[in-house]
């Protein structure tokens, strides 16, 4: 159920629970907190109540879906320690019981665990090098092809009426079986139902 005595933060007032420097990477890699609201409340309305964003970096998604909607389970994985550190400590410092962060590659988990996913192109580091978060772990083409086929091959196992966000995703990963139902002017934001 949607929280509506929830103001939402700007982007801006929510970056401060971040030190500076990762401060200065959110308007490239952080999800928009108007995006993550969108996002959030279209894979609310779907069937289950876990939502799992995959590659949650410091959980600006799940944290901001989760004040809206308190009665959701939102789960972000995210490969790298120091992200995923700086998640748990935002997500301490607001005091929400609805958010779970995993430290892992999506790959090792069962994404069979989760109803409904947001995916803010995270893969894509695989093939820019131009702006990168860090060089903690590894790049290549190969690992882009690798990621966006297993979780193509994934998403099309899952069960009828199963919800996806993409954000400026180049669709690779998103099979033939889900519809888009939605998508925003400028088509970054799109919204999928498995058929």
């Amino acid at each position: 159920m949607y929280n509506p005595r929830i103001k939402s933060l700007t982007d801006t007032l929510f970056d401060l629970y971040y030190p500076e420097h990762i401060q200065r990477l959110s308007r490239r890699h952080w999800s928009p907190v108007v995006i993550a609201e969108k996002a959030a409340a279209f894979l609310a309305e779907g069937q289950g109540n876990r939502i799992l964003d995959i590659g949650s970096g410091v959980g600006k998604f799940c944290i901001a879906g989760a004040q809206l909607f308190p009665d959701v389970q939102f789960y972000g994985v995210e490969q790298r320690e120091t992200l995923y550190n700086f998640a748990v400590a935002a997500r301490d410092s607001i005091g929400l019981k609805n958010v779970h962060f995993i430290h892992d590659n999506f790959t090792h988990i069962d994404l069979d665990a989760y109803d409904n996913f947001y995916f803010y192109n995270s893969f894509f580091e695989n093939i820019d090098e131009q702006d990168r978060i860090d060089h903690e772990i590894a790049y290549s083409a190969s690992l882009y092809t690798y990621y966006t086929r297993y979780l193509y091959s994934a998403l099309d196992k899952r069960p009828r009426g199963t919800r996806l966000v993409t954000f400026h995703s180049l669709e690779d990963e998103v099979p033939p079986s889900y519809r888009m139902v939605h998508r925003s002017d400028d088509l970054v934001l799109k919204m999928w139902i498995r058929q």
